[in-house]
């Protein structure tokens, strides 16, 4: 009795030890794989810009509050800067100064000069010809013709002279007072930028500033965006670059919404990289949209390269240096791969259907 209780737990280990060294195996798969690009992002709202300031000034008024629906048009800010309304007033006072019609009286002026210059003209050139006509008779002596050719010559060049100083005295004033004109309305404009004005239909996400702050044209005063309209603004690894393209399906995965997945087509793709990240820049419109969206919240991108339903698959684990598979008598298999995704590859020689395939220890 002894003997056949030790012999029954011998073939018992045996069966034991025999099912231990077993190893477990897989056979290739045939499924739908999908090879994608992964890309970081962030929601941003349609149209979002920051809002900027032309000029500096100290912000005296806030005229809209952060989540206020906004039109174009509407006033967002009002700035205060003596310095912008005083140049205002010294250009409103040049230009009064040198408008053209309230220096006209130098242009009649002038005028008369010419009035004179040719009458004066006109009877030195008679008493010339009577003068030419007398010596031509022998009468009078040539001092006297000579004088008069002089006094003819004189007025002729003096009308001239008075014609030119007319002329460009006329130019003088029309120019100045253009420019002046000129100066007030840039200095209408500047002092009209003090007045900052939404250019969009929307939202305001942000106001960066506050009352009686120092506003300049270098930092920006508030965020503002379409109130209903978001799109994903995503950041494509340069190594990916080379196989994205416009119009590309991109499946979505947000943080906000956990488990749920939103689909969006790519829209815009910036053609040059940012040397600091070495990423480049692109935008996606949403095809299956989430009921509430912020801007800023992070998304997670799976930009969709290719597609196979019916590809011969297995497990990425059990690929060696991406061109081996062990198989079950512990052999190294060459194969070829195509589409690959987070957890198959795409086995397109080298095994088939049928063949057993063991995982290769690390």
């Amino acid at each position: 009795m002894r003997a056949f209780q030790l012999l029954l737990l011998v073939y018992v280990l045996c069966i034991f030890s025999s099912c231990k060294n077993k190893t477990e195996t897989i056979s290739p798969e045939t499924k739908g794989i999908t090879e994608s690009v992964y890309a970081s992002g962030t929601i941003k709202s349609q149209n979002q810009y920051q809002v900027f300031s032309k000029v500096s000034g100290i912000l005296q008024t806030i005229f809209v509050k952060e989540g206020d629906t906004i039109k174009k048009g509407d006033a967002l800010f009002q700035l205060n800067n003596d310095n912008a309304r005083l140049s205002t007033d010294n250009a409103r006072l040049a230009a009064q100064t040198a408008d053209y019609i309230n220096n006209k009286n130098k242009l009649e002026y002038l005028k008369n000069v010419i009035a004179l210059a040719r009458k004066k003209l006109a009877t030195d050139s008679l008493l010339f010809e009577r003068q030419k006509n007398l010596w031509q008779k022998n009468i009078g002596s040539k001092v006297d013709l000579e004088q008069k050719e002089l006094n003819f010559d004189n007025a002729k060049t003096n009308l001239e002279s008075a014609i030119y100083k007319f002329d460009d005295l006329q130019k003088q004033l029309k120019l100045a007072s253009g420019q002046s004109k000129n100066n007030l309305n840039i200095s209408k404009i500047l002092q009209s930028d003090l007045l900052i004005k939404s250019e969009v239909n929307g939202r305001v996400y942000s106001i960066l500033k506050e009352q009686n702050e120092l506003v300049t044209s270098q930092t920006p005063i508030a965020v503002i965006g379409d109130a209903t309209s978001f799109l994903v603004e995503l950041n494509i690894d340069e190594h990916d670059i080379v196989d994205i393209k416009i119009g590309q399906q991109i499946i979505i995965r947000m943080d906000s919404y956990k488990d749920k997945v939103f689909e969006a087509k790519l829209t815009t793709l910036d053609p040059i990289m940012n040397e600091r990240t070495r990423t480049f820049k692109a935008e996606a419109s949403f095809e299956t949209k989430p009921e509430t969206l912020y801007p800023g919240l992070s998304v997670e991108a799976n930009i969709v390269i290719s597609t196979k339903p019916n590809a011969l698959t297995i497990p990425r684990s059990y690929l060696i240096n991406d061109t081996t598979v062990m198989l079950e008598n512990g052999e190294l298999q060459n194969v070829k791969t195509g589409l690959m995704d987070y957890d198959y590859v795409e086995i397109t020689s080298g095994i088939s259907s049928t063949s057993k395939l063991i995982l290769p220890k690390k």
